[in-house]
């Protein structure tokens, strides 16, 4: 898994309030036994309409969002069923951190298993990053997980809160995979041993 530290990007916004995983990535794109490709179905019952036409009006599809690797949207994201498709349609697509106010639990939880930053802010900062993602056309927001910081070029900075353990998965870029491997010369010490007493 790619290590996170900080990553400058553009904001891209979804401006609705419980966007479930069955909005993030619809349930019959989950077909595909790969956890890659996922990106081309994100929000596919808002980008597309009934003819397959890409929608003018949501915002993603405008120009000004493209390459967006920020996104920002409202309270309770990924909530509904806790397909761990949802992460990997959002990271294949480009995006490395989500922010709202709130996340549904699973969801949040495999965020960091996927090496996305989920970012908690209140209503009131979000509400502040809409605003300013509206006004600057290319609006990027610099985060830097090491200081927990976002700041932009107009002098916005907030600081966010995150459980520590789940901080240095995302800096070392760790999966529980990965977390295991760390301690690969004791397992194999330990299976190496095992081995010895099954055929003493």
């Amino acid at each position: 898994m790619e290590a996170f530290k900080t990553l400058n990007g553009i904001v891209g916004p979804v401006d609705r309030v419980n966007v479930d995983t069955d909005a993030i990535i619809p349930k019959q794109f989950l077909k595909r036994i790969e956890r890659s490709g996922f990106g081309q179905f994100l929000f596919f019952e808002w980008r597309f309409d009934e003819e397959g036409n890409i929608n003018p009006n949501f915002e993603l599809n405008k120009p000004r969002y493209n390459g967006a690797s920020v996104l920002i949207s409202r309270v309770n994201f990924g909530c509904g069923s806790s397909r761990e498709h949802a992460p990997w349609a959002i990271q294949d697509y480009g995006f490395r951190c989500v922010i709202a106010p709130s996340f549904a639990d699973i969801f949040y939880n495999n965020c960091f298993k996927n090496g996305i930053l989920p970012i908690k802010l209140s209503e009131e900062q979000v509400e502040e990053l809409f605003q300013r993602t509206a006004k600057h056309e290319g609006y990027k927001l610099n985060v830097d997980l090491e200081n927990k910081k976002l700041t932009d070029e107009y002098g916005l900075e907030y600081s966010f809160d995150l459980d520590e353990h789940r901080r240095q998965f995302l800096l070392q870029g760790l999966d529980d995979i990965g977390l295991t491997l760390q301690h690969e010369d004791l397992i194999a010490e330990y299976e190496a041993k095992h081995k010895d007493r099954l055929f003493a």
